[in-house]
């Protein structure tokens, strides 16, 4: 197996999409950005530690496209003959080695990364990936397990003693997976209308609910001492109006391709509507992570949509990345 064989096998350019998520929650949880002193449980971990949190991720994500396309060598023999797998580039035991190294090394980072309270998280993620590849993947419940596995990934984030925070976050993220997982399932002999339409509702649904938590940071808070702050700080209003135009820009990346699957649902159709679901994961990451306050993130993120933006203008083949930590 080279090099090559084995970034296709993982989808490396798709890691980029998960990236963000623990950081998205660590915002949101308090582990990150300004609530960081006063986030009780769950800020125990010195921020350098956390960044160890996304390539846990990364690890968990790629461990599941492996395990996928070992899942899935006999049907892919026959709808997707080029993968590594059908054509012969990687064997079935080496699927399911780097499948297994990777995921081990997923929950060992997050343990390192992230302490007890991170790991705690990661256990039942890891378990919810090889869930989804072997066993719910082609059942009616497979997007519901694909969506926990992102959701699972933001709380991670936040870790075990920050969950309740977290869990707008966390909902944001599990309703926009869902609804592009349901697209993927298209992606061969095509989608429904109806289905296509509730993909797209999911997405204005999300952007409403980012756009109105940005709003309500705006809003004066007491202080210790009970004396109102006022609302215009630069401190709220920055975040706030990073948080907008993140969700613009989430809104901008996926919903057009989602509205055209609803008038053409054939698998071409929800093959760009899944592409650019996929894609608009990291805008919606970094709103998520600037409601939290953390312009840091934010800034990583920024970075982390250049260089995917850069990746894709390359041209390189044409893959379908999958939205959760595994793939369809």
């Amino acid at each position: 197996m080279t090099l090559r064989d084995y970034l296709d096998l993982v989808r490396a350019p798709a890691v980029l999409s998960v990236l963000g998520d623990t950081l998205a929650g660590a915002a949101a949880g308090g582990r990150l950005g300004p609530a960081r002193r006063s986030a009780g449980p769950g800020a125990d971990v010195r921020p350098w530690r956390l960044a160890l949190l996304p390539l846990s991720s990364a690890c968990l994500y790629a461990g599941g496209m492996a395990l996928n396309d070992y899942a899935d060598r006999e049907l892919d023999a026959l709808e997707r003959p080029e993968r590594p797998l059908p054509s012969g580039r990687v064997s079935p035991a080496q699927a399911l080695g780097v499948a297994s190294g990777l995921t081990v090394a997923g929950l060992a980072l997050a343990g390192v990364g992230g302490g007890r309270r991170s790991f705690a998280l990661a256990v039942p993620l890891a378990a919810s990936v090889w869930t989804y590849d072997l066993v719910a993947k082609n059942h009616a419940t497979g997007p519901v397990v694909m969506a926990a596995c992102r959701g699972l990934d933001v709380l991670m984030g936040a870790g075990a003693g920050r969950v309740r925070a977290a869990l707008p976050a966390a909902a944001a993220l599990t309703v926009h997976t869902a609804g592009v997982t349901v697209l993927s399932r298209g992606e061969v002999h095509g989608t429904t209308q109806p289905v296509a339409a509730a993909v797209a509702a999911g997405t204005v649904g999300v952007a409403v609910s980012v756009t109105v938590g940005a709003l309500r940071s705006l809003r004066p808070r007491p202080t210790a001492g009970g004396t109102p702050v006022p609302a215009g700080r630069a401190r709220a209003v920055v975040p706030a109006a990073a948080a907008l135009v993140s969700a613009g820009v989430y809104v901008a990346s996926c919903l057009p391709k989602q509205v055209s699957a609803v008038a053409l649902p054939d698998a071409a159709g929800a093959f760009t509507a899944t592409k650019a679901g996929i894609r608009a994961m990291v805008p919606l990451q970094a709103a998520l992570a600037a409601r939290g306050g953390s312009m840091g993130v934010v800034a990583v993120l920024a970075g982390v949509e250049v260089a995917g933006r850069a990746l894709r203008a390359r041209g390189r083949r044409r893959v379908s990345p999958n939205p959760g930590l595994s793939e369809s």
